[in-house]
């Protein structure tokens, strides 16, 4: 962990490049970290997608969850709304992992066998 002198004694602003991000230390519009943590998180996937129904944290709203999708983020959306449009409902896409409102594993499951990803159902 880096100290609390390094920690405060970064570069915040500068007159030639405006804001700086502050983990890379570029200027905003040069940054590559999001870039990266999507490499990052591509590169930790094993290429099965994993299919749950999850009610925790949501109220008892039962949501399906798709987690495993070895694709970038702008590709993984795209096929969120597809998946969404096939259902008949809503849902969204956070960190990597796509939610879909209620309970649509078997449908999901045939769509995605449809479009040729190993799938398997996880939890109960």
């Amino acid at each position: 962990m880096a100290s609390l002198r390094d920690q405060l004694g970064g570069l915040v602003y500068s007159t030639e490049q405006g804001d700086t991000c502050p983990h890379c230390r570029e200027a905003l519009d040069q940054c590559r970290c999001e870039a990266m943590a999507d490499e990052q998180r591509l590169v930790a996937l094993d290429g099965t997608v994993r299919i749950r129904r999850e009610t925790s944290g949501r109220k008892g709203k039962g949501v399906t969850t798709l987690s495993g999708i070895k694709l970038p983020a702008d590709e993984l959306k795209q096929l969120a709304k597809r998946l969404k449009k096939r259902c008949g409902t809503g849902g969204a896409v956070k960190n990597g992992v796509i939610e879909i409102q209620g309970d649509h594993r078997d449908t999901l499951y045939q769509a995605l066998v449809e479009l040729d990803y190993t799938v398997k159902h996880a939890g109960g």
